[in-house]
């Protein structure tokens, strides 16, 4: 019997030190708690506030994501995972557009396999759900190293959060998302998680492919690094990217691509406090190389914020961006005010 399915989004951890499981915005499908074959409805909205300290000054409201989806388990082992972005601030069109949308094979906790739209297991900070982010925005070297976040492949993955190790490698089109492949050569994408103690996690990913044509490739690293201990949390993630890259702002999440060199590098370190009164401040650090050969053009952005949490589905972030770029004396510091609520 055939199912008409809506289109889905993400409800993550409350503390969000976690990484989901899957690919999409959470866990593939609601195993605990519920019946097999069941289907979930889920998403959540970002509306916010961006104040930018230009001269002149600009301000607005807009949501930064409005997500809906559902997914659900089909007897025997299979499940289901689509999500739909409905914000016209995201959409390049303006319109309503396919985020996730793939079936998983999860019959043994260390082989799943997952075919689809999904986001490339590629760095720490872009597989974490859009809706458990500490900051209002990734780092920006997350932003574009991993760009497209999100693409057509197949994925197979083994591990979960009970685990000490965690795997993903995809098979991908590498061209982005909702575009055909324009060459015969796939992205080969992989990340490797590894939890030694309760509190500590350390990982790494690659990616080896051809963004645009089959002889031009494209390689990139990233190694990773959680601590999660008496409501301390530390992360942080160092990113390499040589070769070709992906000019489109395709993946979902983000940003305008920037003109890169032939390699380019970045990282972020963040340091949160979750008080017993369900406040959370937060300070971040992040910076990226746009040319590794060229001096004086690094770019870095200091975002120190607080994350305030209602009950288990909202959350108020506030956060204040201190941006810098080398050789350029531009006002573009920052200030945003984003209210989130799953469902």
């Amino acid at each position: 019997m055939k199912k008409i399915f809506f289109l889905s989004l993400t409800l993550v951890f409350l503390f969000a030190s976690q990484l989901v499981k899957a690919q999409g915005c959470e866990s593939s499908s609601p195993s605990e708690g519920e019946d097999a074959g069941g289907v979930k409805i889920f998403g959540f909205i970002q509306p916010q506030f961006t104040y930018t300290l230009t001269d002149p000054a600009t301000n607005t409201f807009s949501f930064k994501r409005a997500r809906i989806g559902v997914t659900g388990d089909i007897p025997y082992d299979f499940s289901y995972y689509v999500v739909m972005e409905t914000s016209a601030f995201v959409s390049q069109t303006g319109n309503p557009y396919l985020l996730d949308a793939y079936v998983s094979y999860k019959r043994f906790k260390w082989f799943n396999v997952s075919f689809g739209s999904f986001k490339q297991p590629f760095g720490q900070e872009v597989n974490t759900a859009c809706s458990g982010l500490h900051t209002i925005e990734r780092s920006i070297v997350s932003d574009q190293i991993a760009s497209p976040q999100r693409d057509m492949g197949i994925m197979f993955l083994g591990g979960d959060n009970t685990t000490k190790v965690k795997y993903a490698f995809a098979i991908m089109n590498g061209r982005g998302l909702g575009v055909k492949d324009n060459n015969t050569a796939k992205d080969f994408i992989g990340r490797l998680t590894f939890k030694p103690l309760e509190f500590l996690r350390i990982g790494g990913s690659f990616r080896y492919g051809f963004p645009n044509v089959s002889d031009v490739e494209r390689t990139s690293f990233a190694g990773e690094l959680e601590i999660n201990k008496s409501n301390i949390l530390l992360q942080a993630e160092y990113i390499y990217d040589e070769g070709d890259y992906n000019r489109a702002a395709g993946g979902g999440c983000g940003a305008d691509p920037l003109t890169l060199g032939e390699k380019r590098d970045g990282a972020y370190v963040m340091l949160g406090y979750m008080t017993s009164f369900m406040l959370q401040p937060i300070v971040k650090y992040d910076y990226f190389d746009t040319d590794k050969d060229i001096d004086n053009n690094n770019m870095s952005v200091i975002t120190v914020g607080a994350n305030y949490f209602f009950n288990d589905n909202t959350r108020l972030q506030l956060n204040y961006q201190y941006k810098a770029e080398q050789g350029a004396e531009v006002k573009n510091d920052a200030i945003g005010l984003q209210l989130q609520v799953k469902f």
